[in-house]
């Protein structure tokens, strides 16, 4: 026998000795490692915060003591591996880290992020009873880490995703957070509740089985793949829970499913506990289908405007913040219809049939234009993945399909109907809200990072792509993702998509993921009771990752000033104030608190080498922007004309020390109409992690001709973050002005 022979049948006797040896199990939490920051370092926090606000109420011109509430800075969306999507990501082969856990968490966002509160929103669907379990024991252990319980500095919310998708627009529900305030056994459910279907399988988590097929080719983390198999084992055999039972009496090890919306509001008020629940990545179309809208969820079935009384409108996986007049294709008389290009959006339809045309070589002309048209159907037949009707295409032939051009960090395949703009522009006139007016949607605005490694508020530095973004990717080529499409065997030919089988397209995605957004809340305490009486009353806001300051008021309500979040009926005209300070400028590496608060191996673990270590000098304010939206009265009003992006822009000196503006809406009062409006704050430009999205090139007449992805896989180097200019800003909550009745 030779050597090289003699090698390999010694490696797959290792191997196959491995594999009957080895069997999964579960990974359990780890310890909590840092202390509490001390009260010093916490008042410290605070007069730097309440110096600025002190410099930008001087400059105001309105009288007003200092206000007693401080803005306090989190993260409502963290996943840990017990997510079986965060665990495959997390594999090696992905490039990932291994798992991460709950703990994990804690110590991030305390040393590294250095945030004030946070929540855990594993998928309901697969937090197993476990891992709920430790879940809320987990939030027991960081909250009694915190200190003081008057003075926390670090404050923990238990909670789980309801992660739906549905595969038409009809039954396309998209995924929400529920989070609650309490933290003690009889404060919180026995169980959460998941979006499966009656009857159904695991759904998404489907294909995370195959991931762990990747052992034979990465047989030193043998255990890892397994333990991954063993969750999808438990999920499987997870009995589901009977239905129609009130969910106080069902068994606790069962999983409890609420398929829509209704369902999950009906089994969190059997619970009665206090809870917010909080869409998220409405406008993300890696799974929202092309023609999903908001409208279908303005109902009081599907709405309950107590529980939902916040969306997030930024995370890592993008802004979902703006609407468009564009559409990827229109449905006219029951055929689908696939729009032509315009100068700010590129349909994939038209592109798939632009391939086709590419690829027609000698074919009949005739022949060529009805393939051509093929094309176009089938991939606007392709739900999210019109980019497999030709299976052997490139991310690059692609170009920038279905991609928003002129927003902030969009979403990928950005869904415009499902912006939270469009929906803050609905009114249901057919139903009445609490307030005996036509039922809106009166969101507050926070962002979120919908971090996947147990990594809290990401965004305070632009750096380690791979770890601090969603960028996964197979960092092999011996095994090909496409494989699964099966083979081309005429590529002059389109072909069907198997909507069924949930095909996505990941390889352009990575390059429309970022480090995520904040939330802030303005509260009066550094408690978990002063943080959600804030969230409940929409005093809050959402930041694209770093720690800008803002305030926004309407200073002539009928009872005095009225903070951002505010609802009120007045019949002269508004006026307003807007205060911003930009982030402090980073300093590179770690402070002192972090060094001193960890040790050595676990910073650079979770830190990467890199916390927030903000300098003594603030980024400069840009442009505050005001956005007007005037909800709709009748429903053939166009949205593009109630949605006013912006309505007013003011130019801000480039001063560290912020932007005071103040404007009036003259035409309120005549106009008859109720009208919100929001303020965004626009900091200068600084370099962004995927920044300058597919790096799209276009020609003299400013069409797409190519782009340079920004892969997670191998075929982009892990050191590149892909990094390029990007205004990073903050979006206050809107004050919703009602005409006098």
């Amino acid at each position: 026998m030779r050597t090289s022979e003699f090698a390999m049948s010694r490696w797959i006797a290792w191997v196959v000795l491995l594999a009957l040896a080895c069997s999964g199990s579960d990974r359990p939490n780890n310890a909590i490692e840092g202390r509490a920051h001390t009260p010093d370092t916490l008042k410290a926090r605070g007069e730097r915060q309440a110096a600025a606000e002190r410099a930008l109420a001087g400059r105001s011109g309105v009288p007003r003591a200092l206000d007693a509430k401080q803005i306090l800075f989190g993260d409502l969306h963290v996943h840990t591996t017990y997510s079986p999507d965060a665990f495959t990501l997390a594999l090696p082969i992905m490039g990932g880290q291994g798992t991460h856990t709950l703990s994990d968490a804690c110590d991030f966002a305390r040393y590294c992020a250095e945030v004030d509160f946070f929540s855990y929103n594993d998928h309901a669907e697969a937090l197993i009873p476990e891992h709920w379990a430790a879940t809320k024991q987990a939030v027991r252990a960081c909250n009694t880490s915190a200190g003081d319980p008057a003075s926390q500095d670090l404050m923990v919310f238990a909670g789980w995703e309801w992660t739906q998708v549905g595969l038409t627009p009809e039954a396309h529900w998209g995924h929400k957070n529920v989070i609650f305030l309490g933290q003690e056994e009889d404060e919180l459910p026995d169980r959460p509740i998941d979006s499966r279907p009656y009857a159904g399988d695991i759904g998404l988590f489907k294909t995370v089985r195959a991931a762990a097929q990747a052992r034979w080719v990465d047989p030193a983390n043998w255990g890892m793949y397994d333990d991954l198999e063993w969750l999808i084992d438990r999920l499987e055999a997870w009995p589901e829970c009977p239905r129609d039972v009130d969910t106080r009496e069902l068994d606790a090890d069962c999983h409890e499913n609420a398929p829509t919306p209704d369902v999950l509001y009906r089994k969190l008020d059997e619970w009665g506990f206090d809870n917010l629940v909080i869409p998220h990545g409405t406008a993300w179309g890696y799974y929202t289908p092309p023609l999903a809208s908001w409208d279908k969820a303005l109902t009081r079935r599907y709405h309950d405007p107590e529980k939902v009384r916040l969306v997030e409108i930024m995370s890592g996986h993008g802004n979902s913040e703006e609407y468009r007049d564009w559409r990827n294709f229109t449905e006219q008389d029951g055929a689908f219809v696939c729009p032509e290009p315009s100068p700010d959006f590129l349909p994939c339809c038209w592109r798939a049939g632009e391939i086709m045309r590419e690829r027609c070589g000698d074919l009949p002309e005739a022949e060529c234009e009805r393939r051509v048209e093929e094309a176009k159907q089938l991939a606007m037949q392709a739900n999210v993945g019109p980019a497999y009707v030709f299976p052997d295409s490139s991310a690059e032939d692609w170009l920038d399909c279905d991609q928003c051009r002129d927003c902030f960090k969009p979403s990928f395949n950005m869904r415009p109907l499902e912006s939270v703009q469009y929906a803050m522009s609905l009114a249901n006139p057919d139903e009445v809200g609490p307030d005996g007016r036509p039922l809106r949607f009166r969101f507050g605005f926070i962002a979120s990072t919908d971090d996947h490694t147990s990594r809290p508020a990401t965004g305070y530095k632009q750096y380690a792509r791979k770890k601090m973004s969603f960028s996964p990717g197979l960092q092999t080529d011996f095994i090909d993702a496409r494989a699964q499409l099966g083979e081309v065997e005429d590529p002059q030919r389109p072909v069907p998509v198997d909507v069924a089988a949930r095909v996505i397209d990941s390889e352009r995605l990575t390059s429309f993921t970022y480090p995520g957004g904040i939330v802030a809340v303005h509260s009066p305490s550094r408690t978990r009771e002063g943080v959600w009486d804030a969230l409940k009353r929409r005093e809050v806001y959402g930041t694209s990752g770093p720690k800008l300051l803002l305030w926004f008021d309407l200073l002539n309500g009928p009872g005095g000033s009225a903070p951002m979040g505010s609802e009120v009926e007045m019949e002269q005209v508004p006026r307003f104030e807007v205060r911003a300070a930009g982030a402090f400028v980073q300093k590179p590496g770690c402070p002192e608190t972090t060094v001193d608060g960890l040790s050595a191996d676990r910073l650079e673990a979770l830190c990467a080498g890199e916390c927030d270590n903000p300098g003594e000098v603030r980024h400069p304010i840009e442009a505050i922007e005001i956005i007007r939206i005037r909800p709709r009265v009748g429903s053939d009003e166009d949205p593009s004309e109630l949605i006013e992006d912006p309505w007013r822009r003011f130019e801000c000196a480039p001063d560290p020390a912020g932007c005071v503006v103040q404007f009036v809406d003259p035409e309120f009062p005549s106009s008859g109409r109720d009208v919100l409006y929001y303020a965004r704050a626009v900091q200068d430009a600084t370099p962004a992690i995927n920044g300058d999205l597919l790096r799209t090139e276009f020609d003299a007449d400013g069409n797409a001709v190519s782009t340079d992805p920004c892969y997670g896989d191998y075929r982009t180097d892990v050191s590149d973050d892909c990094l390029a200019p990007a205004r990073e800003r903050a979006w206050s909550s809107p004050i919703f002005v009602n005409a006098l009745r």
